[in-house]
């Protein structure tokens, strides 16, 4: 049967995928991909430390969870990855508050549609940041995964995007570089590319007229809500992915 237009699909329940994990998500207060990563995390049994640059945002989500899954259940700390100290006290955070990390998943980014001159990019350098500071310590353990939020514009040009495309592309390079080297140690590296995932901060920095073409490129009609992303990197992160390393998964209904 197919599905008509536009028609959302259920939501997915929890079922233990992340049961006693330790999950560290980058860019998670708020409603985009990160809050969804962080509040699926939580249905599939995992204890999360969620970071935001945005402290009055990350305090109020990492309430909402708390009330929901139970004050030991959520961390939270203030963290700009463009700053190494940030990055280092966040995870280290994490190994101080659970003992050890299993998942990172680097989602912080800075996306908006301007011309390659009047650009500023966090992107790259931000989810190198946090993929070698996970790293480091997953090393030293002798397992763990750790996820990025590429984009599918790393593959597909569009005008105004040079910035973003060039960083998500750098991304998936990284993903794959990342996930030779830390083979050797029992760690897994892979990406997920998402297309378009509507969220109020992406209303903010798009216009109305390009969300609308994106959205007819999409075969599906509509655009992806952010939890149907974070399935994906919940998957990535369980053990049903377990002979996974180096990929680029698409998220994504966009016409070829």
């Amino acid at each position: 049967m197919t599905r008509p237009p536009g028609d959302r699909p259920e939501y997915v329940q929890g079922h233990g995928l992340l049961k006693d994990k330790v999950v560290v998500i980058t860019a998670a207060a708020g409603a985009g991909i990160g809050g969804a990563t962080a509040r699926r995390c939580l249905e599939e049994g995992a204890r999360v430390v969620i970071s935001d640059a945005h402290e009055r945002r990350l305090g109020q989500s990492r309430a909402e969870l708390a009330k929901e899954f139970g004050d030991d259940a959520v961390a939270a700390l203030p963290c700009d990855v463009t700053v190494e100290e940030q990055v280092q006290a966040l995870y280290d955070l994490a190994t101080a508050t659970y003992g050890h990390l299993d998942v990172a998943v680097n989602n912080a980014g800075l996306g908006g549609t301007a011309d390659l001159v009047d650009m500023a990019d966090i992107t790259l350098n931000g989810t190198m940041r946090c993929t070698r500071a996970a790293l480091r310590r997953m090393r030293d353990q002798g397992h763990g995964v750790i996820v990025n939020n590429a984009s599918v514009i790393g593959w597909r040009a569009q005008k105004g995007q040079s910035h973003y495309a060039a960083a998500k592309a750098g991304v998936m390079a990284l993903t794959r570089c990342a996930a030779l080297e830390a083979a050797e140690f029992g760690v897994r590296v892979n990406a997920v590319s998402p297309s378009l995932a509507m969220h109020p901060h992406l209303v903010k920095v798009t216009s109305a007229e390009l969300l609308e073409e994106l959205t007819r490129r999409e075969a599906f009609g509509r655009y992806a809500e952010p939890w149907e992303v974070a399935n994906v990197i919940v998957f990535l992160a369980s053990g049903y992915s377990s002979y996974m390393t180096g990929e680029v998964v698409s998220v994504s209904s966009q016409h070829a």
